[in-house]
């Protein structure tokens, strides 16, 4: 098995080798992204990032790239850091990019990997340490949608607000989604304009509220949407769709926004 390298010139440098315990006979190598902001130079800074090298025993481990993780921290190094919960990929708090794509890695089996298994954060997103990257825009940007039912008219007593099994069918493939950012961190768009544009998981749970039956907003969403940046740098690569861990495709809903408004300009 040939030993990781970085690409020369690289600001990520090599960091520490750990080796499988003696007599492990299915062993992989394992390469994770590592950054401590605590971590300091000699003038007070934080180091640069590194990737360290773990043999892992395989046969002492589960299926998934999260099992691999789990026994790296438990077994190997104890001051890895990452998030994770509910490994069924419903929380989508161990999105991450293993293999060269963002996906989930309590989803994302080993067996799937030929040759070294190369784990980092999810990209162009800031680190807070190791796998975990600062999230706090992306939330920011989703609660700006207001993603609940916004309604005028008052509840009935007697009983809840209805929806025909048509209307019902409209939020299929959008109301699935548990804001993993995997699609967001994959979009050239949202890497350069991450500031403004909202990115395609915010966008996809907009729509899902602009189309829902129940809301009595679905204009006044629409018109904070009609933005230069909000909505219109997205440039229909579709990296969304291709890397979303659900099967969804936001860039279909952001595509079915751009319609509603320009339906509304005729």
């Amino acid at each position: 098995m040939a030993e990781f390298t970085l690409p020369k010139n690289s600001k990520v440098k090599k960091g520490k080798y750990v080796k499988a315990p003696a007599g492990a006979k299915n062993v992989r190598k394992v390469n994770v992204y590592r950054w401590d902001p605590e971590n300091l130079d000699k003038d007070g800074e934080p180091k640069n990032p590194s990737v360290d090298t773990f043999e892992v025993d395989m046969d002492g481990c589960g299926p998934m790239v999260l099992d691999i993780l789990l026994k790296i921290k438990n077994e190997m190094d104890a001051s890895l850091t990452l998030r994770r919960s509910c490994r069924e990929g419903i929380c989508g708090s161990c999105a991450m990019n293993v293999d060269g794509t963002n996906t989930l890695a309590c989803t994302k089996g080993r067996a799937d990997i030929k040759g070294d298994i190369n784990i980092y954060p999810l990209p162009h997103m800031p680190v807070i340490k190791d796998l975990v990257p600062d999230l706090t825009n992306f939330y920011a940007q989703y609660e700006s949608i207001e993603p609940w039912l916004k309604v005028d008219t008052p509840a009935s007593a007697s009983s809840e607000r209805l929806q025909s099994p048509e209307d019902r069918d409209k939020i299929d493939g959008l109301y699935e989604c548990i804001l993993c950012a995997c699609c967001s961190a994959s979009c050239p768009s949202y890497w350069w304009n991450s500031e403004k544009y909202l990115g395609p998981a915010v966008l996809l749970h907009a729509y899902r509220w602009i189309v829902d039956s129940r809301d009595e907003y679905a204009g006044e969403r629409l018109d904070a949407l009609e933005d230069p940046f909000k909505l219109y740098r997205c440039h229909t690569i579709m990296n969304c769709a291709n890397t979303c861990p659900k099967g969804l495709n936001p860039g279909k809903a952001i595509a079915k926004i751009k319609g509603m408004l320009a339906e509304r300009q005729v």
